[in-house]
């Protein structure tokens, strides 16, 4: 037995959704050594793996990770398949710290990231996330997070026909990528780092083979349209999620190159209503449940179950992420 002393916490604002809580909450003292931690995650791991799949965000506060080796040995002692940042489609620009670290997101402080499962744009996404907290901004700098089960029970209430067209019709989504690396951006990877090509002629291989549409500008950026992907998807124990980027795009990808509301469409290429986004979006701002981070913290998501964001920030803030296949 390990000989970690380990409580669930509550947290203010805290939800409850039948038998959940959301987000769960444990904490440690912080005396115990890399060794016992990673003992305690072994012996726990199955139950730790059902909680997540019940309630979508798991906390972990005081259990003294200080940088992003002690983020990397936490991780590793999951045993879980690494789902690496160079081998996906993430928008995102960030950098690795560790092969399994790397920053969140290297957008300015002002800009802010709205709610999305990660890559639901693309047709390639991991299973969980893991953020973890170095170093806890000023002010703001918050983790929004939101249940995605809980959101399209409520869509199917209010907006009955969306959800229906959501289902039959599913999405696609429309960027353009820059040359280079735009970090005034969400969504600033460049189009060489996102395919992972050295040239356009590696680049339309690889689009041809994920099945995208593609059209090159004079500026020398790569304009993609997506095959048409699910907006909602059933779960292993059949509940079903609001799984998509629907609002991340309509509300954030917004730079030199994109427009929010032209970057999303019904997969038969009709318009999405841009009040019924609106009404998607107040919902979903009303379920939200914002992370308060403290240095020292990870969180683990359920990325089929759970969309996050960031918040605008102050000072210092280094949030580092790991992803699961």
């Amino acid at each position: 037995m390990s000989q970690l002393n380990v409580e669930t916490i509550d947290l203010a604002g805290q939800q409850y959704y039948a038998e959940t809580v959301f987000p769960l909450a444990f904490c440690s003292d912080q005396q115990a050594s890399k060794a016992v931690i990673a003992d305690w995650i072994v012996e726990h791991r199955d139950q730790i793996e059902e909680q997540l799949a019940l309630t979508g965000a798991i906390l972990f506060r005081g259990f003294g990770l200080k940088d992003d080796r002690d983020f990397d040995d936490f991780i590793r002692a999951f045993d879980w398949p690494n789902f690496t940042y160079a081998e996906s489609l993430s928008n995102a620009v960030r950098r690795n710290r560790t092969e399994l670290v790397f920053t969140a997101n290297e957008a300015p402080p002002t800009v802010s990231i709205f709610l999305h499962h990660e890559m639901a744009q693309t047709p390639v996404y991991p299973s969980k996330l893991l953020f973890f907290c170095e170093h806890a901004a000023e002010s703001g700098g918050a983790t929004p997070i939101c249940r995605s089960d809980i959101l399209l029970q409520q869509l199917r209430e209010q907006l009955p026909e969306f959800v229906t067209d959501c289902e039959n019709k599913g999405v696609r989504y429309s960027q353009t990528m820059p040359l280079v690396e735009d970090l005034a951006s969400g969504q600033g990877r460049s189009w060489q780092s996102t395919l992972s090509a050295e040239n356009r002629q590696q680049a339309e291989s690889k689009l041809e083979h994920l099945n995208y549409d593609w059209q090159w500008q004079e500026d020398g950026s790569l304009s993609v349209t997506t095959p048409v992907l699910p907006a909602v998807r059933q779960l292993d124990d059949g509940r079903t999620v609001f799984f998509n980027q629907l609002i991340a795009a309509f509300r954030g990808w917004k730079d030199a190159r994109n427009s929010g509301e032209k970057s999303i469409c019904f997969g038969d290429g009709s318009a999405i209503d841009s009040a019924h986004m609106a009404l998607a979006i107040e919902l979903a701002d009303q379920l939200t449940f914002d992370i308060p981070w403290q240095s020292g913290d990870v969180a683990v998501l359920d990325n089929f179950l759970v969309m996050h964001g960031r918040r605008p920030f102050q000072g210092k803030r280094a949030v580092l992420a790991s992803l699961i296949s």
